[in-house]
């Protein structure tokens, strides 16, 4: 097995990546910074049990991107990067290696700012914070950021239930794959306004737990995207919407909380042919960037709810724009998100 870094189809001029390793604890990581141009790189640490480093970096690059565009458009001053843990995180992880993954954040001299992401939870952050100031979520902190993210999503599928269906959410059949911490809290919102629930996670227990408090209807992990719903909600992993899964998608909106939905650019392109209203996945699930980055830029509670309460807004002007051009929506969102750090570039550029 080989890869390469500056030849990689995910590798988007990458202003740093690093690879670490420590023996002693069984840390394997990469840290990628997209771009600082805004601010620090402000991303979350993924824990995950990685087929191989290729596909590790293969993460690492897109969801690092993704962070840079999605605080772009969430209006901070802030960059894009992602940590990524080779590791299992229920039976690798330690407190030692957290740490050990902490003196490799501080080694980067604050370019970068680690925080939770799949795998990784609160508890680690606070090993993390013994060997570095540069990291947020921690418990003395803002804690905990998943319910911000799904707020952020209920709020956007509202929006774009609104556009579609002309209606509110109730009676609207929503398929939410993946029912971790962001995914259980999205469907709680959605419950409570009234949609029709349709639920999917590889673990049995959690579904059933679901059914119970939701009324939903469980449904296979390999068939979600097929499922008979108005709205498909992935809250998983990414890479999902491609052109081999597309043609299967019943409903005609996709609005979720996973990173990276579009295994390819194109794919932004298939969907709006198909008639499906997607929901750029950085855009709405930026509610959780809005909340660490508090621990950075020093806003207070009612200035970050101002923040999230603003998505849906930024979401319709996407989606606006989308119809007004006949684009898709995912090429207007890459567009305004690059007119804010890459418009801050240029007169670097020319000082140089």
């Amino acid at each position: 097995m080989s890869f390469s870094l500056f030849s990689h189809p995910d590798f988007d001029d990458h202003a740093q990546v690093s690879f670490v390793a420590d023996a002693a604890t069984g840390l394997r990581a990469i840290i990628a910074v997209h771009d600082d141009t805004l601010g620090p790189a402000l991303g979350g640490c993924r824990i995950w049990p990685y087929a191989d480093e290729a596909e590790a970096l293969t993460d690492a690059l897109r969801l690092s991107r993704g962070m840079t565009y999605k605080a772009a458009l969430a209006g901070l001053r802030l960059g894009g990067g992602k940590s990524v843990i080779l590791a299992d995180s229920k039976t690798q992880k330690t407190p030692a290696m957290m740490r050990a993954m902490g003196r490799a954040v501080q080694a980067l001299a604050g370019r970068y700012i680690i925080a939770e992401d799949v795998g990784a939870t609160v508890a680690d952050m606070d090993q993390i914070a013994q060997e570095t100031a540069h990291v947020s979520g921690v418990s003395a902190g803002v804690g905990d950021p998943s319910p911000w993210t799904a707020e952020g999503v209920f709020l956007c599928l509202q929006a774009a239930a609104r556009r579609q269906f002309g209606s509110d959410l109730k009676g609207v059949r929503v398929c939410v794959k993946g029912l971790g911490s962001v995914g259980w809290k999205l469907a709680e919102r959605l419950h409570a306004a009234g949609a029709v629930l349709l639920v999917a996670d590889i673990r049995p227990e959690t579904v059933a737990r679901a059914v119970a408090a939701f009324g939903a209807e469980a449904v296979a992990v390999e068939d979600a995207l097929a499922a008979d719903a108005d709205v498909f909600a992935p809250c998983a992993l990414g890479a999902e919407l491609s052109a081999e899964t597309i043609p299967s998608l019943r409903a005609t909106v996709v609005c979720g909380a996973a990173n990276n939905q579009l295994a390819t650019a194109a794919d932004g392109a298939r969907l709006a042919a198909g008639g499906v209203l997607y929901c750029p996945d950085y855009l709405v699930n930026a509610g959780g960037l809005i909340r660490v980055a508090q621990t950075t830029l020093g806003f207070d509670d009612a200035a970050a709810r101002a923040r999230l309460e603003a998505l849906p807004r930024t979401l319709e002007a996407v989606l606006a724009g989308a119809q007004a051009q006949g684009l898709p929506p995912a090429e207007v969102a890459d567009a305004m998100a690059r007119a804010q750090f890459r418009a801050e570039a240029a007169p670097l550029a020319k000082a140089s």
